[in-house]
C-alpha cells in the first residue's frame, strides 16, 4: 500500500519577523505581549504539524541603526545597538512559545552566555530535528548587515525550503498600497522580474543571496491569522518569488 502524500509542502521553513511587528496599537507597548502571544500561537499551529522552525527577528521597535547613524550616531555602534534589540525581542519570542508548550533556543551570533547559546550551525539544525523552534537573533553578528540578510544567511546555511516574510501588507505591490489604493498586487516574481521593476522584497544584499542560492521567498501579511499554516501547507498566500 502506497504511503499517504503529506500535505505540508515546507518541512523547514525560516520565519523572518519585524520588530516593528511585535509593537503594541499605536506605539502603546514597545513589545506587546498580546501580540507575542498571537505569534507564538499562530507558530504553535505549525510546529504540531510537524514543520521546523527557525525565526529571524528585527529590532526596529527599541532601536533602528541606520536611523541613529544618520543623526550623527557613529554606525558601527548604532549597528551593534540594533543587533542588542533583537536579543530583547527574541527572548519574548521565546517567552511567548514557551508559555504556549514550544520548544525554543535562542541562538545569538554575539556571544552572551547567561541568556543564549552562541550560533553553531550543526547544533541548530540537531535542535530543529528534534522538535525545538530555533530563534536566531543579534544579527550575523557584523554591522552593516540586516536581519533581512540574516534570514537569507541562516536559510541557507540550515538548508531551508524557504523564506516567509511576514509583513504588515498582504504581499508585494508595484507601489505602496496605503498611498495608491490602485496600486497592483504581484501573485508571484522571479528575482529578475522584481530586480528589472525595483522591488523591495529584501536589501539587496539578503536578495542577492536568496537569488544566488534560488531561495524562495514567500511575503505575505501577518495579521491575517490562517497565513502561516496556509503557506505551509502550499496554499496561495500573498506573493511568491522565486527562481
Amino acid at each position: 500500500m502506497a504511503a499517504k502524500k503529506s500535505p505540508i509542502k515546507y518541512q523547514r521553513i525560516v520565519l523572518k519577523l519585524s520588530g516593528e511587528a511585535l509593537r503594541g496599537p499605536e506605539g502603546k507597548d514597545t513589545i506587546s505581549p498580546e501580540i507575542v502571544s498571537g505569534i507564538a500561537t499562530q507558530v504553535k499551529q505549525i510546529h504540531g504539524m510537524g514543520v521546523e522552525i527557525a525565526i529571524v527577528i528585527g529590532g526596529g521597535n527599541i532601536w533602528r541603526g541606520l536611523s541613529a547613524s544618520h543623526r550623527g550616531m557613529e554606525r558601527t555602534t548604532a549597528d551593534y545597538m540594533g543587533m542588542l534589540a533583537t536579543v530583547i525581542n527574541g527572548l519574548a519570542l521565546q517567552s511567548g512559545l514557551e508559555a504556549v508548550g514550544v520548544p525554543t533556543r535562542v541562538h545569538t551570533a554575539i556571544e552572551m552566555q547567561q541568556i543564549a547559546e552562541p550560533f553553531i550551525r550543526r547544533r541548530a539544525v540537531a535542535q530543529l530535528e528534534s522538535g525545538n523552534v530555533v530563534i536566531f537573533v543579534a544579527g550575523t553578528g557584523n554591522p552593516f548587515f540586516s536581519t533581512d540578510t540574516t534570514a537569507a544567511l541562516r536559510a541557507n546555511e540550515i538548508s531551508a525550503q524557504v523564506i516567509f516574510k511576514a509583513t504588515k501588507v498582504d504581499g508585494i505591490y508595484d507601489a505602496d498600497p496605503k498611498k495608491f489604493p490602485k496600486a497592483k498586487k504581484f501573485e508571484t516574481l522571479t528575482f529578475s522580474e522584481a530586480l528589472s521593476r525595483r522591488l523591495q522584497v529584501m536589501d539587496s544584499t539578503a536578495f542577492s543571496l536568496c537569488m544566488d542560492n534560488k531561495m524562495p521567498i514567500i511575503v505575505f501579511d501577518m495579521f491575517n491569522k490562517t497565513n502561516i499554516r496556509d503557506a505551509v501547507l502550499g496554499k496561495h498566500v500573498g506573493t511568491l518569488v522565486t527562481a
